[in-house]
This record gives C-alpha cells, structure tokens and sequence, in this order.
C-alpha cells in the first residue's frame, strides 16, 4: 500500500471535521474522494500533505510515518497535490512556475535541469500557450493545467488532485479526464476530490465517500452509485443514482 490512513481525526475548535477516518490505497489506483461541501474531503488533504496536524491518528506513506511533517519534507518524499482555489505564482512565467515543482520535489532539480522538466511536463499537460508569459494572464482552465504541471513536475508517486474539473466546459472536463488516466498509466497513484458526478465515476476505480468527516460508504463505483446512504448525504436523487449505475 502506498499510502495509509489511520484513525485520522482533525477538529477546529467544536467543528469535528474528520472523525475516525480509515483507508488505504494500492498503488496504481485511482480513488475517487467524494461528498456535500463542508464534507472534509480537503481538510483530508491538508492533513495528509502536511498542512495541518491531526488531533489524532496516523498518515503513513511508502511505510513511512510522515504524520505532522512539514509539506516541504512530504513533498521531497513524493506527494504531491493541486488546490481546489488554483494558486499560481503570478509574478512567475508560466514555465517559471512549473519550475518549482521540480526544484522541490523529489528529486530536488538545479534550475538548468528544472527548466528541461517543465517544458516537458508542459507539453504532457496540453498547456500550449508561450511559457515566457506571465502566470496570471492565463484563463480558469489553463490555471489547474498549470497547477497539474507544477504538481507532475515535482515527480510525485502520489498525486493529490483537489476539484481540478470544477469552472472547466464539458469539452474541458473530458480532456482533462484523459490527463488524469495518462497521469496513471506513467506509474502514479492518485487521489482526487470531485463533484462532477459523471466524470469521477468513470475514471476512479474505488470510491471514499465522506460526509460531516464520517466515512461513510467505500466501494466501487457503481456500488457507490446505489448506497443508499450516498444517495441520502449527497447525490440526492435517486434518478441521479439510477444513471450512475450505468458507469462503463
């Protein structure tokens, strides 16, 4: 297993945002994380990649307890993520910013050798824009492709990917689903937080779903699609369930 969490819990004062949280991942996988706003599926993350300490319980990576390290050291190990809010460095290039990821990554590149990995990486991620611009002229759709960049350039084993098709067209999410199974097929497990129903179902071999930080149905797609207790916590309709259970 590449990656395990154990009995995670994280509370912001009497707000209980993760409770008793439990799974693992193979490697090779790709889980889908999913659940209502306010479900804890990104506090999830911060814990995992450092950003915040758990109250309780551990996150062991590549049999590694990394528990409570900082996101810098996490990430030297690799684990990587994207944000639900992009944040791209502005006052940076585009090739710039993907830069960065490879001088802190894992493999802690020199600028010269960062520099030949972003603009491969650039070309992987489909972002064909000229890269001497600066990163804040790009568009909501061309920010997450420079927010995957940034992550894939760090060499990651494990890939956080948190609401990258939320503001992105239909044409969009579809090619944005076919990065995220190229991203696979290079050898690197991932974890991705989504809402858009449709495009999660038909990519993630397993899904978490969360509700209130309660872990409250796993399984595979279609057996998520039909939980009742899914149904009820989020997808709300069960015409929606009905037509998810048709998933290829």
């Amino acid at each position: 297993m590449i990656l395990k969490i154990q009995n995670v819990f994280r509370s912001f004062g009497g707000l209980q945002a993760l409770a008793n949280v439990t799974f693992e991942v193979p490697e090779g996988e790709i889980l889908g994380l999913i659940g209502p706003n306010g479900a804890g599926k990104t506090t999830l993350f911060n814990v995992i990649n450092g950003v915040y300490e758990p109250n309780k319980g551990n996150i062991i990576f590549k049999d590694d307890d990394i528990t409570s390290r900082k996101p810098y050291h996490i990430s030297r190990k690799g684990l990587a993520r994207t944000h639900q809010i992009v944040k791209p460095l502005k006052d940076l290039t585009i090739l710039e910013n993907v830069m960065v990821g490879a001088c802190f990554g894992r493999e802690g590149h020199s600028l010269a050798e960062a520099r030949l990995i972003a603009g491969d990486v650039l070309d992987f991620v489909g972002l064909n824009v000229p890269s001497d611009q600066l990163a804040g002229i790009l568009n909501v759709a061309q920010k997450k492709r420079l927010e995957l960049a940034r992550a894939l350039a760090s060499r990651p084993y494990l890939l956080l990917l948190d609401e990258v098709l939320a503001g992105l067209n239909q044409s969009e999410i579809q090619t944005m689903v076919e990065t995220v199974k190229a991203i696979r097929q290079q050898g690197v497990t991932i974890i991705m937080i989504e809402h858009v129903m449709h495009a999660v179902m038909n990519v993630s071999d397993r899904i978490i779903v969360l509700d209130y930080g309660v872990q409250i149905a796993e399984g595979s797609p279609s057996e998520i699609a039909n939980d009742e207790k899914v149904i009820e916590a989020y997808l709300g309709d069960p015409k929606l369930a009905e037509k998810l259970s048709g998933i290829d």
